[in-house]
């Protein structure tokens, strides 16, 4: 079969720059399913985004389908042909649907029943036929929060389209999408080559893009070029162009022959927390910044500019002169936002509502500031300076800096913490309260910052299941399972041994003038432990695993993890797997005998197989070696211990009949078995681990 390369460009106005790599891997994953779809092999696949385009090449696809062959069943051989031989009703109707008559139908069986048949072959569809409904399909399915219309046309895309390119070879595909006829020329660079460019076949697109195009096409080489060439010029100057990756994806989506430009702002900026100047530089002007050596701040910004100018330097003095507002904007800000202290806006944050029913933010403080104090008190630090890192936490939140550049909230109120007197531990606490922000992000560094920020995500979660607005399925509008997880992650890696369900419960005192349902506390608990399944799944640690700890719901989560990393141990070693199958199996027992109404002592006298006693005299010598390493957290210690009484375990399941005649016997066997269990259960129940 022969095959040709084929091409389409869709031409707009400019595409939302940070959206353009998604629509463009969209696009391609799109074509790519169409061609799928229909059957059509091809090569290469290669995805092409500018500004003002979006565009696929397809090297080396089939023009045109292949033949297919097809079987029709129609009605059971038996109910197609009546006493005489003669066509029934339902053959004679389904000869007709097939366009022959029965004499000509075939037999074949389905399903164990013979069956009338007919086989016919499907010429394939030419692929210049199928293309337009390929791309049209793809480009309906990109991902377009909010489409657009333009001009009298009722078509609706991200941005208005302009031309559309669609080759197959040499050949233009004959189409109309977005009402845009299909053709072979497309259009470079807007400012330097704004003539038509007239591709004669596929296959030469992204070398006549870049010349006589003055357009890099393809993103990936575009993005790398800019990367390139804003470091180079940081070492023009002996110093770091730091490169931020979701920047640069956007400055990439901007330009379509990128040029890297040096400028300089004034040295007096500087006395501006840096990352008030870096986010005007950032998030107003696309621009990156440079560190010295001591990875401090220069007085300098890259640019990366869509236009190569024979004067550069106008170019420069351009974004310097727009950049410098920015940056006093934020110096203003700073200044005025220094001249009252952050505990005088307290009262500010009365008439700053948090959440209708939940109050204002200064509610909010209150409620963190006092779960902060028990939270302290029962780790043993400072509880005066948290009770005040809470109280001052959210006092940012009102002035000028935070107004306008709302990511810097928390960092900015550390700063004007220690602008104003407060004490190092309190400053800290205030910039870290936020943190992680996202998974994989880090972690408050000090302790009063880790219990500020544990009580912050806290009361949002309490207080949101409090009035009966937990997350529903995909839906979790507040972000609370991502605030569970980074509580999480604080206690476990930051090895805060506090219980959970014990701080939920002192979270919820904070809302005692809402009617709260009684399980609320429980429903927050169970909530929080689930998130560790998506974690503990993320890391590779298989479900039985977490079940098994999951199972005895142990209330602090540090404990909880050093309760998965033994069970993980204790299921590499080789007693794991039969120790296991006895849990099950005592389980089982104990489920059937109403075990709980029974006692848990183990009578000697009572003990009458040689198995069953030296079951008891070996696991008695294991809780007197076990019970310290529990209580002191070493569960992989205690698991290894257990582990050598497998031999024992099995001998008593080989020669003792637990449920023999003599109920006395029996129940005191069964006593054996539950201490048995019991003293797995000190860490997980293992029973979860038997898989067969």
């Amino acid at each position: 079969m022969s095959k040709q390369d084929f091409l389409v460009e869709l031409g707009t106005e400019e595409l939302p720059p940070k959206a353009l790599l998604k629509l463009s891997k969209s696009f391609q994953a799109g074509v790519v399913e169409g061609l799928k779809k229909e059957s059509l092999a091809h090569g290469d696949v290669k995805s092409f985004a500018t500004p003002r385009r979006l565009a696929i090449l397809v090297s080396a696809l089939d023009t045109k389908q292949a033949d297919r062959l097809t079987e029709k069943f129609g009605p059971a051989v038996k109910a197609a042909f009546d006493a005489d031989g003669k066509p029934t009703r339902a053959a004679d109707g389904f000869a007709k649907s097939c366009g022959v008559i029965v004499a000509d139908l075939g037999r074949a069986s389905k399903d164990g029943v013979e069956k009338l048949s007919f086989s016919s072959t499907l010429p394939g569809k030419s692929t210049n036929e199928l293309l337009p409904a390929i791309v049209n399909t793809a480009l309906a399915k990109l991902p377009i929060p909010k489409r657009m219309r333009w001009g009298a046309s009722r078509d609706e895309f991200v941005r208005p389209v302009h031309w559309l390119v669609m080759l197959f070879g040499e050949e233009v595909v004959p189409s109309n999408i977005m009402g845009v006829e299909s053709g072979a020329d497309s259009f470079g660079h807007r400012f330097h080559h704004p003539d038509k460019i007239h591709i004669s076949k596929a296959s030469e697109y992204e070398a006549l893009m870049l010349e006589p195009g003055n357009v890099i096409a393809d993103f990936a080489k575009r993005r790398e070029l800019i990367r390139n060439a804003i470091l180079a010029e940081g070492e023009k100057l002996n110093a770091n162009t730091v490169v931020d990756e979701s920047l640069l994806d956007e400055v990439t989506g901007l330009v379509e022959y990128p040029v890297a430009l040096t400028g300089k702002f004034d040295e007096l900026f500087l006395q501006v927390p840096s990352e008030a100047l870096i986010l005007a530089m950032k998030s107003h002007q696309k621009c990156f910044y440079l560190l010295n050596k001591e990875e401090e701040l220069l007085p300098y910004f890259v640019t990366v500019s869509n236009i190569r100018s024979n004067d550069p330097s106008q170019v420069i003095k351009g974004n310097e002169r727009v950049i410098r507002p920015r940056l006093a904007d934020a110096k203003f800000f700073y200044e005025t936002d220094k001249q009252a202290t952050l505990e005088s806006r307290l009262d500010q944050l009365k008439k700053v509502v948090f959440q209708e029913k939940l109050g204002t933010v200064y509610d909010r403080s209150l409620r963190v500031a006092n779960l902060v104090k028990f939270i302290a008190s029962n780790t043993g630090e400072n509880e005066v300076q948290s009770e005040r890192a809470a109280m001052l936490s959210k006092c940012d939140l009102v002035t000028k800096m935070v107004g306008e550049f709302a990511d810097l909230q928390g960092l900015m109120g550390s700063y004007y913490a220690a602008n104003d007197g407060e004490p190092e531990p309190v400053t800290t606490a205030i910039s870290e309260q936020y943190m992680p922000k996202y998974a994989g992000d880090d972690l408050p560094s000090t302790a009063i910052g880790s219990i500020l920020a544990v009580a912050d995500k806290l009361d949002s979660i309490v207080g949101l299941f409090a009035i009966g607005q937990p997350p529903t399925g995909s839906k979790d509008p507040f972000a609370l399972r991502r605030s569970a997880i980074g509580v999480l992650r604080i206690m476990v890696e930051n090895k805060l041994d506090l219980d959970l369900l014990a701080c939920i419960e002192a979270s919820l005192k904070g809302f005692e003038s809402l009617e709260i349902d009684a399980d609320t506390a429980e429903n927050v608990f169970e909530f929080m432990l689930e998130r560790f399944r998506s974690w503990y799944s993320d890391e590779g640690i298989p479900s039985n695993v977490f079940q098994s700890v999951m199972q005895i719901k142990p209330r602090k989560p540090y404990d909880f993890a050093k309760r998965i990393q033994a069970v993980s141990s204790f299921v590499q070693l080789q007693e794991s797997a039969a120790l296991a199958a006895a849990n099950k199996r005592v389980s089982n027992l104990l489920d059937k005998v109403d075990a709980a109404s029974l006692s848990t002592e183990v009578s000697e006298a009572l003990l009458e197989d040689d198995a069953e006693k030296i079951l008891f005299q070996q696991l008695r010598d294991k809780e007197l070696n076990t019970m310290p390493l529990f209580e002191a957290g070493d569960y992989t210690s205690g698991l290894a211990e257990l582990a050598q009484l497998k031999d024992s375990v099995d001998g008593f399941f080989d020669d003792v009949l637990v449920m023999c005649d003599d109920i006395s016997v029996q129940n005191n066997r069964i006593a054996l078995l539950q201490r048995l269990r019991n003293i797995f259960l000190k860490v997980a129940d293992i029973s979860f681990l038997h898989t067969s």
